[in-house]
């Protein structure tokens, strides 16, 4: 007879469980696959870089294999009326009817050579790029519906730009995941410098999440360490849910040097993705599940200026892994649409009703406590 498994081990086999039937969700293959516009819907004009192997299939555009290089597409999202914010209505056949689902109106090529072009034609009034990287267990479908619900809701008023790696969107493919995150790096190191040497963009910023943080964070150290610097344009970068260890992270800002652009955490000890994360890496706790306020977690951040914390611990928005809360929770969406796209940094003084729940249950010098959402400020700690 096996022995029982410790509580620790039941808890992660529930977990891998959970996180699998969310994964198995019945979604159609193709969902890419082009559409006629309906009348009253909303659009979101991206432009999809990825480092992907092409899909003979239309309605797939990229697989989950590598690329021999990176690739991009202009694609047109159409989004459904009556929706609530944070939500995604994913068709339950192909092709989707832009009435009632996200559904592609158009995918369309765009050469590395006019990469330069497509910026000068779409970064917005506010001469703004708006970066995202998606995480683990990704396909390129899901990446792009989810990037145009958090634009579309988040009201950013900037040009969007998914750059996506190649995520096999499966639960047990975690190591190759990460190994073809980090095989893409240099690409998105690539992107970011084309956009900040732009005339036509004014500052950039980046919002990765999950595993995505890994690349992100990468790439933006990489053009630090060739250029001297951070390209001044990059002028924030969110890590949401980041899938990264606390030590590895606390040298890649400091290799970023003392010229670089804020940086904003969105954690959660809920997260149950990360607690996953957790227990495959041996039990470290990853960036994006930590206690801000606890004191070790603060030793380890301690003196690192530039860095705010926003813990949505008391969060609890889309399914109950709790992983995508920063564009499935309305509080969050709106503290990235109306603060961190603006170039804002968050303060306590943003969580006002209605993003807070009545009075705040504690306030210090270095921990802004704001229910339901807390703010942590590393430049405080020493």
């Amino acid at each position: 007879m096996p022995a029982a498994l410790s509580p620790w081990r039941r808890r992660i086999v529930w977990l891998a469980l959970a996180l699998g039937l969310n994964a198995c969700t019945s979604v159609p293959r193709g969902m890419l696959q082009p559409v006629k516009p309906a009348p009253g819907t909303e659009r979101v004009d991206m432009l999809a870089a990825t480092t992907r192997a092409p899909s003979l299939d239309p309605g797939v555009l990229f697989s989950g294999d590598r690329g021999d290089t990176v690739s991009f597409a202009n694609i047109v999202v159409s989004i459904p009326r009556d929706r609530q914010v944070g939500t995604i209505q994913l068709p339950r056949t192909v092709p989707g009817n832009p009435e009632t689902d996200f559904a592609v109106l158009s995918a369309t090529p765009v050469a590395k050579s006019h990469l330069a072009g497509w910026f000068k034609t779409t970064s917005g009034r506010k001469r703004r790029v708006f970066v995202f990287v998606h995480g683990f267990n990704t396909p390129f479908d899901r990446a792009v519906f989810r990037f145009a619900q958090l634009t579309y809701d988040a009201d950013a008023d900037a040009a969007p730009v998914l750059f996506s790696w190649p995520s096999r969107g499966r639960l047990l493919d975690y190591s190759r995941d990460f190994d073809n995150a980090s095989y893409s790096r240099s690409d998105l190191a690539y992107l970011l410098k084309v956009a900040a040497s732009s005339p036509s963009v004014g500052e950039i910023v980046i919002l990765a999440h999950s595993m995505g943080s890994w690349p992100a964070v990468e790439a933006v150290r990489q053009l630090a360490l060739e250029r001297g610097g951070v390209p001044r344009k990059i002028k924030n970068l969110i890590l949401a849910s980041p899938d990264l260890d606390i030590g590895v992270f606390r040298r890649q800002i400091e290799d970023m040097g003392p010229h670089r652009p804020q940086v904003t955490l969105f954690v959660a000890q809920h997260d149950r993705a990360l607690q996953l994360s957790r227990f495959i890496s041996r039990g470290a706790t990853r960036l994006g599940g930590i206690d801000p306020s606890r004191e070790d977690y603060q030793q380890q951040l301690a003196g690192l200026s530039g860095i705010t914390v926003i813990d949505l611990s008391a969060i609890n928005a889309g399914d109950r892994i709790n992983h995508d809360l920063y564009a499935a929770s309305p509080e969050a969406v709106r503290l990235i649409g109306d603060r961190l796209l603006q170039g804002q940094v968050i303060t306590d003084s943003d969580l006002s009703s209605p993003l807070m729940t009545a009075d705040a249950v504690g306030s210090a010098a270095s921990l802004l406590i704001t229910a339901p959402i807390r703010i942590f400020d590393t430049a405080t700690q020493r």
